[in-house]
């Protein structure tokens, strides 16, 4: 539908010889043949400024080349699953694509890509005002491009471009990312798959050697709250892959456009987005030949388990988004934009990395934007079950029990994270309550009780707070309980149980202040902390050798305590 040409004398024919060939001949566009071009868009692609969107699911746009790239990192353990070989990733022609250049791009490859707009709403509330156009229809990729699909093992993957360029979403920016914040969204991404929390991935990250963009940010040992000087900082394209890049935010921008008839196509559109995504997402989930409404019902009630399920497991892994808007909430519930993200390290249950976020989207408030995400997603898809009441009634349903949902999940992650049988809220309550106390370093903490310690000194390596003798005595009566509880007393296999508890806690924690020399040395050229990080993260539940698996094991040093760009951060990037 409305699809662009496909400008042949802009294309090199594939070599069946060439590495390319595993990619080319599994290269489709689903998206983009299935639904509708913004009709105000320019086929050819060139479509780069600022803009209102008004219509149209997404829009043709053609990647800007970061100048001179070179090759930073690949995800072996991704080309693996995509059935790539490895050389691919040092290929010329792999390079030019995935550093943004599709001009010369082999077939079935296309000279544009495409990006999507959406909708911005936190909390339940909707949001215009940031739009520069105060109407909501400047929202969308500003710099994230995505260029074709790939199915492999009949699993579709969409390949995205971030960094590449500006689009008519980018509101004035320059539709780059810095080399710094593509860093850690390539390790983030693999650390998380490796994790067995659902993600995005990592295929490709590749840096420019010439090209730089002023953003803000920290100087050196600054402790300010926000960064205070401007920095040169070279650009990068890092590409991400997912079943798609569906958002809730981007089926609530159609659905906000049927509430104000926007113009007379609308429920239309929405109705061709709901269902890709349900194609898209929920292949096996759903059956696709129930009628639609029943279909969309589904929808509510497959992405009510993933989006609990995720959030849990975030907690798990001591994970906090940061700025979980319904924008950065993918439809296929799994972990999507990795901007002001964090790890949490000194035990707060209010723990939030951005500077921007405020405690509303804090690590132990994640299940509350969670629940407004999901609401506003259902108010999305009332739309289109509002003619039949059965349905309609059916869907309420679902929305009402999001609440029990995630404290069903909530419940069943603590009683695994803790080697239970079933869940004891008075004991996980003291619990948090001396974690909060002692500031235990979250991931080390858990993975010592994985050996199931029958003292409190133990532990006492994972407190960043020396613990009064008042506050050792209770965490020897917790730990007491705790042994109890698990069936210390000879009930069941204590072997399997530290097994168990060592497959669900990992070993390997994710430390800013490690990562923040891997971005520094790439800056310089120096990409080898880069790969040494993602070996260790590539495999977090297990004891690794190396001189970077013992400086993980540290508690984060005094010196950056409350640093800029390590403690906290802006979403600068």
């Amino acid at each position: 539908m409305n699809q662009p040409a496909h400008d042949a004398s802009e294309v090199e024919p594939s070599a069946s010889s060439s590495p390319m060939e595993a990619l080319l001949r599994n290269v489709e566009f689903s998206f983009t043949e299935q639904l509708r071009a913004d009709p105000e868009a320019r086929p050819d692609g060139r479509d780069h400024r600022p803009r209102q969107v008004r219509s149209g699911h997404y829009v043709p746009v053609a990647p800007t080349p970061i100048a001179s790239p070179e090759y930073v990192s690949h995800s072996p353990g991704l080309f693996r699953e995509l059935g790539l070989p490895d050389e691919l990733a040092r290929d010329e022609a792999f390079r030019r694509i995935f550093s943004g250049d599709l001009s010369r791009a082999p077939a079935p490859f296309r000279s544009v890509g495409w990006a999507t707009g959406y909708a911005l709403s936190i909390y339940g509330t909707e949001y215009t005002q940031q739009c520069p156009f105060r109407t909501g229809n400047g929202y969308g990729d500003g710099r994230a491009l995505s260029i074709a699909e790939v199915v492999a093992d009949g699993q579709r993957w969409e390949l995205q471009l971030k960094g590449g360029g500006p689009t008519p979403y980018c509101r004035g920016a320059d539709g780059r990312a810095v080399l710094r914040s593509s860093v850690r969204e390539f390790l983030a991404q693999e650390y998380m798959h490796a994790l067995g929390v659902p993600t995005s991935r990592s295929l490709s990250l590749f840096a420019s050697t010439t090209e730089t963009v002023m953003r803000p940010w920290y100087s050196a040992g600054s402790r300010s709250f926000e960064p205070d000087v401007m920095k040169a900082h070279r650009v990068a394209i890092s590409t991400r892959v997912a079943p798609s890049f569906l958002r809730v935010g981007q089926l609530e921008l159609f659905g906000r456009r049927v509430r104000s008839d926007a113009h007379p196509h609308a429920r239309e559109e929405l109705r061709l987005i709901v269902s890709h995504a349900i194609a898209r997402e929920y292949p096996h989930d759903i059956d696709r030949e129930r009628p639609f409404g029943e279909q969309v019902v589904a929808l509510a009630r497959r992405f009510r388990a993933r989006v609990t399920a995720l959030v849990a497991d975030w907690i798990r892994v001591g994970y906090c988004q940061g700025n979980f808007n319904s924008d950065n909430c993918a439809v296929g519930g799994f972990t999507l934009d990795y901007g002001p993200f964090g790890f949490c390290e000194a035990f707060d249950p209010w723990f939030q990395p951005w500077t921007g976020g405020g405690k509303h989207f804090s690590f132990f408030n994640q299940p509350a934007a969670a629940e407004a995400n999901f609401h506003m997603l259902c108010r999305t898809l009332q739309l289109l079950v509002e003619d039949d009441p059965a349905l309609a009634s059916a869907l309420e349903d679902v929305r009402q029990g999001f609440a029990a949902e995630m404290q069903f999940r909530l419940e069943r992650m603590w009683a695994g994270k803790l080697g239970l049988e079933r869940f004891d809220g008075e004991l996980c309550s003291e619990l948090f309550a001396l974690m909060q106390q002692s500031r235990v370093d979250y991931t080390p903490f858990f993975r010592a009780l994985c050996d199931l310690p029958g003292e409190v000194a133990a532990l006492e390596r994972t407190f960043h707070e020396d613990p009064s003798d008042e506050t050792r005595a209770r965490w020897q009566t917790w730990l007491e309980r705790w042994r109890d509880r698990i069936g210390a007393g000879g009930a069941r296999d204590l072997d399997a149980v530290s097994a168990g508890l060592k497959r669900i806690n990992p070993r390997y924690a994710w430390r800013e202040w490690m990562v923040v020399p891997a971005y520094e040395r790439a800056e310089q050229g120096d990409y080898a902390r880069v790969r040494e990080l993602q070996e260790l993260f590539g495999n977090p539940y297990v004891d690794q050798p190396g001189d970077l698996a013992a400086e993980a094991d540290r508690m984060r040093p005094p010196h950056v305590e409350g640093l800029g760009g390590v403690s906290h951060f802006s979403c600068s990037s």
